[in-house]
């Protein structure tokens, strides 16, 4: 008789929560542990977001990419207890539906939804500079809008060639970026470095003591644009093996490894800064540039901007397969328009075509809208961060008040007498955090611009809202 396998537990574990999966189980731990590495991509996060902070806050934002991490950690370990007893495809929603129940579960799904949408248009925009730099195209809003279409495309186009080409370029951009964060950061702290330690406590115009708190706060929203895509490692339960002990240790090891390449980087930056002042002020249009080609030259810098550019179609990559997986999850319940299609699984692949598809049209539908309104693009596009977070909560908040009503965590990986403690204390840094991002912080900008993360979670929230008034999709269909 043949021995039992990991893949005979995954399926009796899914077969207790009333389910069978059509996926492949071929996607490794580190695999796993690859695409949310690439998800939260530290080279992203930092490069995409430094000159916002240091114009907010000055070098002590530093100081931000430790507390947010801690932060994170504590909403990853509630995550890790959840997935090890609900290892399903899809994340966010099948965890909140069996937490708590179809009402919540839907909406959860319908903000994590388009906040994943929103989040590959806000990556493919983000990235599109650096790779017109790197072809050496002649940059303008249109051509960004192009390049960022094309990225799309691009990453689509592998998604849909299935989970093993999916799982081997998410390891392959792994490499590629943390090979390229450890020697371009420990370049420029030995051979670059151009500014003392001390400017990590230096708060200089912006105020000292509590007088510093405000500009910390505003400068603290780019460390929480780099610690999400944990979660994304829960998205494949169904296609990794000994999902409940293996996907709880990949989610922590994305923060511990995220997150200390994300603040290494960070600092190599901020110390190797040619011209501190002028970054501060935002005389310096691109501190990043400046001080890569400033210690790296011309070659060097296109070099770097290769691994710039694996590391932003990486992340394209994962956060594509993230949303594809919740919106095939929502569909096998039938809770979505077009569900019997969006559940299909290719039966030559083995992922879901025609949902990846959709999250590849959304988002360029989204980038396109930058052609005529730029401002408009910029405005949906600040819900990326927000929308994770709001989530993020919602699941947060749906555990504790399963614990409130008697559930223990039954999975392999479990906190015990910890538990409790820190899920509320993960609630408790949640809501803060999504407080501070809707904070308006810009009085002198129109008030679409001034309050775009408010505005955009309203509308995202309210339509969901409206949709199950009146389509009832969260309801048991026939």
């Amino acid at each position: 008789m043949a021995e039992p396998t990991a893949g005979d537990a995954d399926a009796r574990q899914l077969a207790g929560l009333g389910l069978t999966s059509g996926f492949e189980r071929s996607m490794s731990f580190w695999e796993n542990f690859s695409l949310g590495f690439t998800y939260l991509s530290p080279v992203v996060g930092v490069y995409s977001v430094f000159a916002m902070a240091l114009k907010a806050g000055g070098p002590p934002m530093f100081w931000n990419y430790i507390l947010v991490g801690l932060g994170q950690l504590l909403v990853c370990l509630v995550f890790g207890e959840v997935v090890s007893q609900y290892p399903i495809s899809g994340g966010l929603y099948p965890w909140t539906l069996r937490l708590v129940g179809r009402r919540t579960a839907w909406l959860a799904a319908w903000v994590y939804g388009w906040a994943l949408f929103t989040t590959v248009a806000a990556v493919a925009v983000g990235g599109a500079p650096f790779m017109a730099q790197l072809l050496g195209l002649e940059f303008s809003n249109s051509t960004a809008i192009w390049v960022a279409v094309a990225m799309i495309a691009f990453t689509t186009l592998l998604n849909v060639s299935g989970t093993r080409l999916l799982a081997r370029v998410a390891m392959f951009g792994f490499l590629c970026e943390l090979a390229g964060a450890v020697a371009v950061g420990g370049y420029l702290l030995l051979a670059a470095r151009r500014q003392p330690l001390s400017i990590l406590f230096d708060t200089g115009a912006f105020g000292s003591g509590a007088g510093y708190l405000p500009a910390f706060l505003a400068s603290s929203v780019a460390a929480m644009f780099c610690y999400y895509g944990f979660e994304a490692c829960g998205d494949v339960a169904e296609e990794t093996p000994d999902a409940g002990t293996a996907i709880p240790r990949s989610m922590r090891m994305t923060i511990y490894v995220g997150g200390g390449a994300a603040s290494f980087v960070c600092l190599a930056l901020l110390l190797s800064l040619p011209d501190l002042p002028g970054a501060v002020s935002g005389s310096v249009v691109d501190p990043v540039g400046a001080t890569l080609q400033a210690a790296l030259g011309p070659t060097g810098f296109r070099a770097v901007l290769a691994v710039v550019m694996v590391s932003f179609l990486s992340c394209l990559l994962s956060l594509q397969a993230a949303a594809s997986r919740l919106l095939y999850s929502f569909a096998r319940d039938r809770m979505v328009f077009g569900s019997a299609l969006l559940s299909r699984l290719s039966p030559r692949t083995k992922v879901p075509v025609a949902a990846l598809v959709v999250t590849g049209v959304v988002p360029v539908l989204i980038a396109s809208i930058g052609h005529w309104l730029q401002d408009a693009v910029n405005a949906i596009i600040s819900f990326a961060a927000i929308g994770i977070y709001v989530a993020f909560q919602i699941v947060v908040a749906s555990a504790l008040a399963a614990r409130a009503r008697g559930w223990r965590p039954s999975g392999a990986f479990r906190l015990g007498a910890w538990g409790w403690p820190v899920n509320a204390a993960a609630f408790l840094y949640g809501t803060g955090a999504v407080l501070n991002m809707i904070w308006p912080r810009s009085p002198a900008d129109p008030w679409y611009v001034n309050c775009a993360m408010l505005v955009t979670t309203a509308a995202v929230v309210l339509s969901g809202l409206a949709y199950m008034a009146v389509g009832r999709p969260h309801e048991p269909q026939a």
